[in-house]
């Protein structure tokens, strides 16, 4: 109820809104009015009263929080239910807690900030508090498990599509999970499976984007590697604005997906990537490979031609 509250009151062709206009828009009686309101109070935005005119928004806290995120949201299944919480050892590990419990496709779980936040190949994220975003989606393709992996690609398409509708920075996408700005990580993608032999039972989806850091904000092994969608565009952003964003271009991709397969997609993320064309050092836990990056195969493998024209196939791997 509160995410409908929070459109009526953000409506920018009134200054006021009264609370029997709310009460009737949201069929509620007046005392649930208040006591919204005063809820609204509490997690930290400001509203003005005036008799005879209603409640007028002024302040609205930075934070991806359901209310917030739901109130910009126009989707039918990603973002449906929303799970917000202020800290958690990382939203991956609630994703698979709740998909194991059947929680619904589209489910996102949000965390202002994560205490134990892991990347790929189990390495740690830094996601402090108040900054960045840090979430999770839990889906339920009907896909062969050999085929998941596209699911990476698709996220990191919809997540540059989604920052440059949000803040008008033009991300880039290196294999097969970073979404870079002039070589810095902005954000990292974690895909992980819940399956059968045979079937997908779910595929948990995280992703960690650094919004609002300043440089200073940034660990001293970090500084050079990473920075943020505010240090790029000069400004900072709200975060319910941007993960709002990319969920949107999530749910258009993902269902265009599952109905017409992975070739739109595949065309969309070589249009973005900066690792295709350029020649690279591949590092897999076994061997190192150099040489140019081709392209990705349908199943979101990369192809690597060395010097002797031989095509790599590439699973796994740190991209240089």
């Amino acid at each position: 109820m509160r995410d409908k509250l929070l459109k009526l009151l953000d409506d920018p062709s009134t200054e006021y809104v009264s609370g029997q206009e709310i009460s009737t828009k949201l069929g509620i009686s007046r005392t649930a009015v208040w006591k919204h309101i005063e809820e609204l109070r509490k997690n930290g935005y400001q509203l003005e009263a005036v008799p005879r005119k209603g409640y007028k928004l002024t302040h609205t806290p930075n934070v991806a929080s359901a209310d917030e995120v739901k109130s910009r949201l126009n989707t039918t299944t990603i973002g449906k239910d929303i799970i917000f919480k202020k800290e958690l050892p990382s939203t991956q590990k609630l994703a698979h807690d709740m998909a194991r419990n059947e929680a619904e496709e589209g489910t996102v779980i949000v965390a202002d900030q994560q205490l134990e936040g892991k990347g790929r190949l189990g390495r740690s994220w830094h996601s402090p508090a108040g900054t960045g975003l840090w979430f999770s989606i839990i889906l339920r393709p009907d896909v062969p498990p050999h085929h998941a992996p596209q699911l990476t690609l698709l996220t990191a398409v919809a997540a540059a599509e989604g920052i440059e509708s949000a803040t008008g920075v033009k991300a880039e996408i290196k294999w097969p999970n970073d979404i870079l700005f002039k070589g810095k990580k902005i954000a990292g993608i974690l895909t992980e499976m819940q399956s059968d032999p045979d079937k997908v039972q779910a595929v948990i989806v995280g992703i960690g984007m650094n919004v609002n850091q300043e440089k200073h904000q940034f660990p001293s092994e970090l500084s050079d590697k990473a920075t943020s969608l505010a240090i790029e565009a000069g400004r900072t952003f709200h975060r319910a604005d941007v993960i709002a964003a990319i969920l949107e271009r999530y749910e258009y991709l993902y269902f265009y997906y599952l109905k017409e397969g992975f070739e739109g997609v595949r065309k969309r993320w070589e249009a973005l990537a900066v690792t295709i064309g350029k020649n690279i050092t591949a590092r897999t836990v076994a061997k190192t490979f150099t040489g140019r990056a081709k392209g990705i195969t349908d199943d979101g493998v990369l192809m690597l031609e060395t010097a002797s024209g031989r095509i790599e196939y590439i699973y796994s791997a740190d991209i240089e």
